[in-house]
């Protein structure tokens, strides 16, 4: 049924929508548009033809410089292409922004005052000075309309940034991709001796991938005398060689990498243990006996360096743990390595932090990551390297921010660049240790060959010190070595050659070696790596005076390999002779020359590229190659590996190239996606000549598109953005996508583009000329054909005709895309929709730029696209609606419309929104889907930039019309016409005719009216969130400043107030904090998230509330409605939509409209109101909720800065910075400073809601005079007095209204004046008691003791419920009132200076009291004791008393002790019943308090004085809002609420029985359905508590103080209350903290036992506190009547505790010398009561017998077997538990040993005898009890305690056999059926 009704109302606003043909704007333009109008079109930019235009953005570059290959050399096309794409700038389509200045607001100051002895504030001037209601109305317009605020949304919180669908995120700019970065500063490189230079390479491995992650970084701390021993070997030093400071990135961090630091020297003869020894046996402290060997150890070393300085060997090497590192910077500034090097480790240190997501790839690494760029900088000192001779100290910081001096891996300076000449810092590439999916994005051409090792065993030769010289060639010569390997440190940047480190007398040498080659942009067949190997003479010979090089052979490796460039693993062999001529042509394998070991291969070796150019992938490769074949300059047949394709078979072999393309890897189609992806768009856009014939490969292509879109879509490795897009093609498409570039040479006979497109040159011209004389709307219906439009076509035809033919040739790739979509067939169709964002924002992209080019012909709006164009885009559209998944393309859709409105002809797009919300409505789609995807797509295309004009704002009426016909502006004085009045009410009707002529105004309107009449919230909140969000972009624009402007806008939406005004009864009107969006709370650390909501009926009900600020006839028109279906945020949000329209609108037309007003509506109107009053209330925030809307909107303003489309567009051009204003990047701790500007923006959009408000009913005033909406009027003018000053016309307007008998406003007013009375901000103070002492002064000659009822009232409440209440300030203003009053020389012969006097007198003793209550805030018994004293104090002002029981109930329920706070109301209740009774006598009243008995005997003292001592209806008593039935019921109920959430169901039914008779007299069957409703549930409660055994009730404890330190709690006691299980330390950790801050650590003292307390032995300058814990005591007789659990703990007046002892004084001793003391105490009242401590006034002792106090023990342990025993669901642990307790004793005062001591033997004393039997029998019953056990927990063990069973059996058997003899014994003397036995007294 509820489907049913949903459909037929989507129906009905389908159909008053969907039936309407939207205008057509371009002809609305240009033959309907008024000179004003345009004007008002100028506004807001008058549609740009650039609203949406194509520009050009520089390219960030890091460097300062791009990397690029150097000027002249001829590159491959395919480089050639891979340069320009990464240097080109970006194309981005973009709109045209605005900006607005930020208006700086001002601060509220604040002041002390002291009370009466200062002087009085500063009195308002002219209180008295109005002589008519005129004047003092001209006053208070001027007044109001003072230092408006402007913008009323700038003071409402943002729209929920997870609720703004229409941001569309911009994507991240391309950038380089760079993991977390780390910089390493290589310190120091220590020796116990230096003697020789030493080399230090850095590099990160990952342990755990087995990786290398990063290369090689170089650097040396030789000093300059070292660093001349290799000056013969070094040409010059280049400053970048002389690096100390290296960048490591990690993009994968992982407490498996490790920096490992490698240390080389200079190549002597030996083996490395023999160069270690001497830095080992040597130091430089023992420098006397050393020097020597020292010295001659340095000139050695100068030897070796000068004959071997280019040759290196390994020395040592040593690792750091980056991450342990990392993660301990936080705790320790240096960690020092003290673990073995050559492989040591650092220390171990516990891992901590939090794992990271790269920005590109999700991590499944499970480990918790530290965060690599936020720790704090560390030193490491490694201090083990051989054997502790060797210490290197580094450096190490997070960079988050490139530093100066820093060279890119390529060498190249980096931003910024430093003033100054400083040292130099290199950043080492990364090689990342997992796929990095980030498009390559500048040029890189680098190669790294790794030398991994070399055999040389099995020859028999002496070559040992084997090294290998590596040159990159060009050609044969030897001049052809290449300068492009990467130098080392303190040498050349570059080098033509490189030798590896030596390894001494090994002839299979393992090396670690990485050479990083500069690869040439242009590499050819003679490019060539060239391996030489030689041997190394470590010591020169005497017949020796040549090289030290001994030659052994040769091998090479090409670069190229057909055409593609080498890497992997080879294993090359050996040359041993002279290089054959053409070698490099060939691999080395084939030359017929002399190889080493017969041509086996000895030497191995890696090569890796890191590489943007050469792609690696054969895929990729084989497509770039076909594709710049067809470009033309190549000679067929093209190779391609081994394959020679010729010309015919071009087209085949890229149409296969083409669809292999997805079976490329992953990593290589993402790195080279833009290429791909340009590439396959050039092929869609412009068909080419092959072999002579026009091939077409525009589908293949586009399917080939299609199918990358969704293998990327589908990776799950790739992150998509918030609305499902994949990151990569977002990217691609804002800033990479450009048209193709149309052929360089299109006139050369070489090219292979076409020259024709779809259609003949013919065809062409036709579209164009059709395009302009068609009707854009419907393009099947020819247009009028004597425009003017038409006259400019045929010019700019005629003119430039050959231009355009062009140009249309070149540019058709929009309508290429659109036809491929639409003809597209199976799984590519499928896939193509299903990923339309990327083929919409793709269109939208080429349509921009092909619109910029027309731009430069003028051509117009409608004629910028074909026919034939836009019957594929209404076919798109149409096929969208059809896809399966239909509601994830809406979005995408509604993005794509919201474009073509800026591009195309406006009405045809509206033509295709109006088809699309038809198509969509006829869908099977579930009714939520339908509606949220209806509202989605609404909401995306009103956010428009051009919304307003698009929506014809301009041509709705800001003004009311004085005659029928709309031109005559003039406005009559006389009375309108029933026509007028008609068109006037219209205005705020959703009529037809405003749906056709606001068309995307008209259905959104329609939605939210639709979804409001399905009293659902859902639909309600998502319609409600559309208009909010609308309305703040609108009140946020730069452009509506204007007044006329905003009448205008708000114009648009008059039929929004109609919908609002019908939807009140939907509405939540809690009261709340507007901004924080959080129901109002009693303090700021209130848990309101476990209280249940009141009900609203209940609410209502207890309109006395001071703080509540409904009035009685509001709540009498709003009682019987339909429970409220919108959340209270999702209210306010609608509420402030309509107050916005409401302050904007035109004056006339809203008094025009309230004056046509039939009388419901307008009484639905000042309800709407009275509910606006109460929401947007000024609260005071607490600083959690300041901080969670702080983070609220600082994300909000992230996520609008950062989309650029829809609302993201909007907000950029309106002045986001204005909107998030002053909480723009700030931190989540707030200062004082923040939190009052905070509060002010709070106080200003209440003042500004209610000035508006008063500005509405001023209006409505003017013009009705029914008395029910003076009293309205009235009573919202006394709501705003509070927030706006100036109000005191209300005393002199209305003052018979104010103070007649039944009018309730007398109460708001004095509330709310006291209320700013005790303000802190002077000016509130001042216009507070100016208007207090109005009332009082114009009430003096009409009803003056009413007002000091209410007055006194009022602040008792105030006092009692205010939390940000404060004294001083009061009393100041009391002060000024009594000031007033003696100024006042016109009363100064009457009685009212004294009645004032005296009133303030009784004010101030209020004032008093709240002095000590402030005193025992953090004592919560203490503060209800003096609440339930003032309470007392007025049991004979029925009124007062009420308002302090209502206080306590507060102050309880925030400390939820529910229990209380509903007895409290309870009581309140029985008051009010009592004085009811003496009004009125029904059946169906309580009869006074008695009636309440049954829920608690406490309430009899509710009972009222007798009538000769205070009559109820004089004065002013009892006349408040409580004192009614419905004040009583709404009591009781809240009363039965608590109770309930106290989990007391029973009282709830008690409280029930109260309110049914009241509800079945007044046939109130809705709530007496909610009543019995409620009953069932508690009646439910019962039965579950009962079933479950889950009930807990409180728990008791008597508290003694003791101490001349406690003032009157001296000597006195109490029973507390306390939650249940609460434990006895507990409450006394809780009062002994209290009591210490009181009286001092050494002052207070906890008694710990619970025997009597003499207060001889007490020191007097001490305070004591003893606390027992006691349980409810229970006569025999009461048993009978307390069967349930409730009953044992309810209504408890008696407690009783149990003292131990002995008769020597011990309280502990042996079974037969055990006494117990039992104590009875009796409280003054009952539990629960008012009060959580009630005071002891009785108590009771008695002693029981070591014999007594067994049978009680046995009494108890029978009881719990018997009760654990027949459990309707038994628990085996605790029956065991009680088992072993039983049978299972043995020893410690078991039952076998109660039974020896008590009953082996018949005692002496005959007193004794009945105790005896007594026992006896107990311990039959006990036996008895635990065979019972035993048998039931034979069935409720598991099979694997049998064994425990039967020992349970045997021990049971053992103890009834050890029991038969003394149970048997009976005495004789008890059996005498002749004697009585006396009864003794105990």
């Amino acid at each position: 049924m509820q489907r049913c009704r949903i459909l037929c109302l989507l129906g009905d606003c389908e159909g008053s929508t969907g039936g309407l043909e939207p205008l057509d704007l371009e002809e609305f333009f240009m033959s309907q548009l008024k000179s004003g109008d345009s004007a008002l079109m100028q506004e807001f930019g008058d549609f740009p033809d650039d609203d949406l235009k194509v520009e050009q953005v520089e390219k960030e570059c890091r460097t300062i410089r791009h990397s690029v290959p150097e000027d002249g050399v001829e590159l491959d096309p395919h480089v050639r292409d891979c340069i320009k794409s990464y240097t080109q700038p970006w194309l981005v389509k973009s709109p045209t922004l605005a900006t607005l200045t930020d208006d700086s607001g001002h601060t509220l100051t604040s002041s002390d005052f002291n009370l009466r002895c200062l002087t009085p504030d500063k009195r308002v001037e002219g209180l008295l000075a109005f002589s008519s209601h005129e004047e003092l109305d001209r006053f208070n317009q001027e007044t109001r309309q003072g230092n408006r605020h402007p913008e009323l949304f700038a003071l409402y919180p943002p729209p929920d940034e997870d609720d703004t669908v229409e941001i569309r995120p911009v994507p991240d700019c391309p950038r380089e991709h760079i993991g977390e970065r780390v910089m390493i500063r290589c310190l120091s490189i220590k020796f116990e001796i230096e003697i020789e230079p030493i080399f230090a390479t850095m590099a990160l491995y990952d342990l755990k991938e087995k990786k290398k992650i990063s290369e090689n970084f170089y650097c040396d701390l030789n000093s300059e005398q070292f660093k001349n021993f290799l000056k013969n070997h070094t040409d010059h030093i280049d400053p970048s060689s002389t690096a100390k400071s290296a960048i490591f990135s990690i993009t994968y961090p992982s407490t498996d990498i490790y920096l490992v630091i490698k240390i080389e020297k200079v190549l002597q003869q030996g083996e490395i243990s023999d160069c270690v020894d001497p830095y080992v046996t040597l130091r430089e402290c023992d420098s006397g006996k050393n020097k020597d060997k020292i010295e001659k150890l340095r000139n050695q070393a100068d030897s070796f360096c000068q004959r071997l300085g280019r040759y290196r060997m390994p020395f040592a090497w040593a690792t750091v743990n980056i991450m342990e590192v990392i993660n301990s910077a936080t705790l320790e500034r240096d960690i020092t390595d003290s673990e073995n090097t050559k492989g040591g480790k650092s220390s171990s240190i516990e891992r901590r932090g939090l794992p990271r997501r790269n920005s590109e790839r999700y991590s499944t690494i499970d480990e918790p990551f530290c965060n690599v760029s936020g720790f704090k900088p560390a030193t490491i000192t490694i201090s083990t390297i051989i054997k502790q001779v060797c210490s290197i100290k580094l450096d190490m910081s997070p960079v988050n921010d490139t530093p100066t001096s820093c060279l890119s891996t390529e060498l190249i300076p980096l931003k910024p660049v430093a003033e100054k000449s400083t040292r130099l810092i290199k950043e080492v590439l990364e090689f990342p240790s997992s796929e990095v999916y980030v498009p390559h994005n500048i040029y890189r051409n680098l190669l790294y060959v790794y030398p991994q090792r070399l055999n040389f065993v099995n020859r028999l030769t002496s070559a040992r010190n084997i090294t290998i010289k590596i040159q990159f060639m060009s050609g044969e010569d030897p001049t052809s070595a290449m300068c492009v390997i990467f130098g080392k440190s303190s040498g050349p940047e570059f080098l033509s050659e490189v030798y590896t480190p030596v390894t001494y007398h090994n002839k299979s040498p393992d090396f670690y070696e990485e050479l990083k080659i500069a690869l040439p942009a242009r590499l050819t067949e003679r490019h060539h790596l060239l391996f030489t190997f030689f041997h190394i003479s470590c010591q020169q010979k005497q017949n020796q005076s040549g090289s030290c090089e001994t030659l052994i052979g040769y091998s090479w490796l090409p670069i190229l390999n057909i055409d593609r460039l080498q890497t992997g693993q080879y294993c090359l062999p050996i040359i041993l002779e002279r290089l054959p001529v053409n070698y490099s042509l060939h691999t080395p394998e084939v030359p017929p020359v002399k190889w080493m070991e017969g041509h086996k291969g000895l030497f191995n070796l890696e090569i890796q590229a890191v590489s943007s150019v050469h792609t690696q992938d054969n895929h990729l490769e084989r497509f770039f190659t076909l594709c710049h074949a067809l470009e033309g300059g190549v000679i067929f047949p093209v190779r391609i590996r081994e394959e020679k394709i010729p010309e015919n078979k071009l087209e085949h072999e890229l149409k296969l190239s083409i669809i292999a393309l997805s079976s490329s890897s992953l990593e290589a189609l993402v790195l080279f996606l833009h290429r791909v992806l340009d590439k396959l768009f050039t092929l869609i856009m412009q068909p080419m000549v092959i072999a002579g014939q026009t091939a077409n490969l525009a589908q293949i292509a586009f399917e080939s598109v299609v199918s990358i879109v969704n293998s990327l879509h589908n990776s799950q490795e790739l992150i998509r953005d918030q609305l499902g897009r994949n990151s990569l093609l977002a990217t691609y498409l804002y800033w990479v996508f450009r048209l193709p570039d149309p052929p360089r040479d299109m006139q050369n006979a070489g090219s292979r583009y076409s020259t024709m497109g779809r259609a003949t040159a013919a065809t062409v011209g036709s579209m164009l000329l059709q395009s302009r004389i068609r009707s854009s709307s419907n393009p099947d219906i020819p247009g009028p054909h004597n425009s003017a439009e038409d006259d400019e076509v045929k010019n700019i035809l005629s003119a430039k005709v050959l231009t355009t033919f062009v140009f249309s040739l070149l540019q058709q790739f929009h309508e290429e895309l659109a036809l491929q979509m639409v003809v597209s067939t199976g799984v590519c169709r499928e896939n193509a929709y299903k990923y339309a964002w990327f083929f919409f924002e793709l269109l939208v992209k080429s349509m921009a730029q092909h619109v910029s080019q027309l731009d430069k012909y003028n051509i117009p709006r409608r004629s910028r696209f074909s026919d034939r164009f836009k019957d594929d885009i209404t076919t798109i559209v149409s096929v969208v609606t059809e896809v399966e998944q239909a509601e994830k393309v809406n979005i995408s859709l509604a993005f794509f419309l919201y474009d073509l409105m800026s591009l195309m002809d406006r009405g045809f797009v509206f033509h295709l929104v109006k088809n699309y919300c038809n198509q969509m409505s006829a869908k099977s789609v579930s009714m939520p889907t339908l509606i949220s995807m209806r509202l989605e797509f609404l909401r995306i295309l009103c956010s428009h930039e051009h919304y307003l004009n698009l929506s014809l704002f301009f041509s709705s009426p800001a003004s009311a019309p004085a005659s029928p016909c709309p031109s005559i502006s003039s406005q009559s004085s006389g009375s309108c016409s029933f026509q007028e009045q008609q068109r006037i009410l219209a205005l705020f009707e959703l009529s037809p005719e405003f749906k056709q002529q606001h068309y995307l105004t008209g259905l959104l309107l329609t939605e939210l009216s639709a979804a409001l009449d399905m009293e659902s919230e859902g639909y309600g909140k998502t319609s409600i969130n559309a208009i909010y969000s609308l309305l703040c972009a609108h009140d946020l624009d730069h452009r509506c400043i204007k007044p006329e402007v905003r009448a205008k806008v708000a114009a648009l939406y008059l039929p929004l107030v109609g919908i609002i005004i019908e939807s009140t009864n939907y509405l939540d009107f809690t009261v709340s904090d507007s901004r924080s969006g959080k129901n109002k709370s009693g303090g700021p650390d209130d848990d309101l998230e476990n209280v249940p909501p009141i009900n609203q009926s209940v609410a209502m009900a207890i309109a006395g509330n001071p703080f509540n600020t409904l009035g009685r006839n509001a709540l009498l028109s709003m009682q019987g409605k339909s429970i409220a279906t919108l959340a209270a945020d999702t209210s306010r949000h609608l509420l402030v939509c309509f107050l916005w329209v409401m302050k904007n609108a035109d004056r006339n037309l809203i008094q025009r409209w309230t004056t046509d007003m039939p009388p419901s509506q307008l009484n639905k109107l000042l309800e709407l109101l009275t509910i606006c009053i109460s929401c947007f209330e000024y609260r005071v925030l607490s600083t959690q909720a300041l901080q969670k809307s702080q983070q609220a909107k600082h994300q909000l303003e992230e996520a609008l800065l950062r989309g650029m489309g829809a609302r993201g567009e909007m907000m950029k051009r309106v002045g986001g910075d204005v909107f998030l204003g002053t909480l723009r990047n700030k931190a989540w701790n707030w200062t004082k400073a923040e939190l009052d500007q905070e509060a002010l923006i709070s106080g200003n959009l209440a003042t500004e809601s209610n000035l508006i408000v008063l500005d509405l009913l001023e209006t409505i005033v003017q013009v009705r005079t029914v008395l029910n909406t003076l009293k309205l009027f009235m009573y919202i003018s006394v709501c705003v007095c509070g927030c706006v000053y100036h109000r005191v016309c209300v005393c002199v307007q209305f003052g018979d209204l104010l103070f007649e008998e039944e009018a309730e406003q007398c109460a708001d007013l004095c509330q709310k004046v006291l209320q700013y009375c005790s303000s802190p901000v002077d000016e509130n103070r001042s216009q507070a008691c100016a208007t207090l002492y109005l009332i009082m002064r114009y009430s003096y000659s009409n009803n003056f003791s009413r007002v000091k009822m209410q007055v006194t009232m009022s602040l008792a409440s105030l006092v009692g419920k205010s939390s940000d209440f404060q004294e001083e300030y009061l009393r100041r203003s009391l002060r000024t009132i009594l000031a007033y009053a003696e100024e006042d020389t016109e009363m100064q012969n009457t009685q009212l200076p004294s009645q004032v006097d005296e009133l303030l007198r009784n004010l101030n003793s209020i004032l008093s009291d709240t002095v000590k209550m402030r005193e025992f805030q953090e004592d919560p018994e203490m503060l209800m004791d003096l609440m339930y004293r003032i309470a007392k104090g007025y049991q004979t002002s029925p009124d007062l008393r009420l308002t302090w029981l209502q206080n306590m109930a507060e102050k309880h329920n925030n400390r939820k002790c529910y229990t209380e706070s509903a007895m409290c109301l309870v009581h309140a209740a029985a008051l009010v019943a009592e004085y009811l009774s003496m009004l009125e006598d029904h059946k169906y009243l309580p009869v006074g308090s008695v009636t309440f008995q049954n829920i608690s005997p406490n309430v009899l003292e509710e009972s009222a004085v007798s009538d000769d001592i205070l009559s109820p209806d004089e004065d002013g008593v009892c006349s408040g809002r409580y004192f009614t039935e419905s004040g009583l019921v709404g009591l009781l109920e809240q009363a039965a609420e608590l109770f309930s959430n106290g989990g007391l169901y029973e009282a709830v039914n008690e409280v029930y029985k109260i309110i049914i008779p009241i509800l079945e007299a007044h046939r109130d069957f809705r709530k007496l359905a909610s009543t019995h409703d409620k009953l069932q549930r508690a009646f439910d409660n019962i039965i579950l508590k009962v079933m479950t055994e889950e009930r807990m009730f409180g728990t008791y404890f008597r508290v003694g103080f003791y101490g001349a330190k406690f003032g009157d709690l001296d000597e006195r006691e109490f029973i507390y209350k306390e939650p249940g299980i609460t434990h006895l330390p507990e409450i006394s950790h809780r009062l002994e903290n209290f009591y210490s801050q009181c009286f001092g650590d050494d002052t207070l003292v906890m008694i710990k036992d619970s025997t009597p307390v003499d207060r001889k032995q007490l020191n007097p300058n001490k305070a004591y506190i003893q606390i027992t814990y006691v349980e409810p005591y229970f006569d025999d007789y009461e048993m009978k009547d307390r069967l349930t659990n409730f009953e044992k703990n309810f209504n408890l007046r008696r407690f009783m505790y149990t003292t131990p002892f002995t008769k020597s004084g011990r309280p502990r001793g042996e079974l037969n010398e055990q006494y117990k003391r039992k104590t009875i105490l009796t409280t003054m009242h009952a539990f629960p009561y008012v009060k959580t401590r009630i005071n002891v006034i009785q108590k009771e002792e008695f002693d029981l017998t070591p014999i007594e106090v067994a049978i009680e023990d046995m009494q108890k342990k029978t009881r719990e077997l018997a009760v654990a025993t027949h459990r309707e669901q038994p628990d085996a642990k605790m029956l065991q538990m009680l088992l072993q307790g039983s049978v299972g004793a043995t020893v410690n005062q078991g039952p076998l040993e109660v039974a020896q001591v008590f009953l082996n033997e018949i005692p002496a004393d005959p007193k004794l005898f009945r105790h005896h039997n007594k026992l006896r029998l107990c311990f039959k019953e006990f036996i008895m009890r635990c065979g019972e056990a035993v048998e039931k927990n034979k069935h409720l063990i598991a099979s694997d305690q049998k064994e425990y069973q039967q020992e349970l059996k045997k021990n049971y058997n053992r103890l009834r056999e050890n029991l038969r003899p003394m149970l048997e014994r009976k005495i004789p003397e008890l059996y005498k059926p002749i004697i009585r036995p006396r009864l003794e007294n105990r």
